[in-house]
């Protein structure tokens, strides 16, 4: 009986020593900056038949998404430094978007004052200064 009395204070005072590893986001455990966690409720929301959905579902999403919007925003600041600009306009990203042939495939939407592509068709240009189409 002693032999037990004596050993449960050590075990509760193991439990009080212990360090506190601090508590650490999905996002910030994938390495993404995307929010995992939102995601995964998100998908578990949408989701037909309240079908489970595994926790490397929303970080492989969340990685595709910011993969995603980096590029597009990469792209997007490509274009701005051409104009010689310092803000990046919804011109700028349908500019990005409709340049890249991959891109201009996988979004299909319609931009909000992004405009369209500069384009001439080849017989509406006319002749130049020294005679000789274009």
């Amino acid at each position: 009986m002693k032999y037990q009395a004596d050993r449960a204070p050590e075990s509760a005072n193991k439990a009080d020593n212990r360090e506190k590893t601090p508590t650490l986001s999905q996002s910030a455990r994938s390495g993404l900056q995307f929010p995992v966690g939102r995601i995964h409720r998100y998908l578990k929301e949408r989701s037909r038949n309240h079908t489970r959905v595994g926790s490397k579902a929303a970080v492989y999403t969340a990685a595709i998404l910011e993969y995603l919007t980096a590029e597009v925003l990469e792209l997007a600041g490509n274009a701005t430094k051409d104009l010689k600009v310092k803000r990046i306009t919804p011109r700028h990203l349908q500019l990005a978007i409709r340049g890249d042939e991959e891109l201009d495939t996988l979004i299909k939407a319609t931009i909000s004052g992004g405009g369209v592509l500069p384009h001439i068709h080849k017989s509406l240009i006319g002749n130049t200064k020294t005679g000789k189409k274009i």
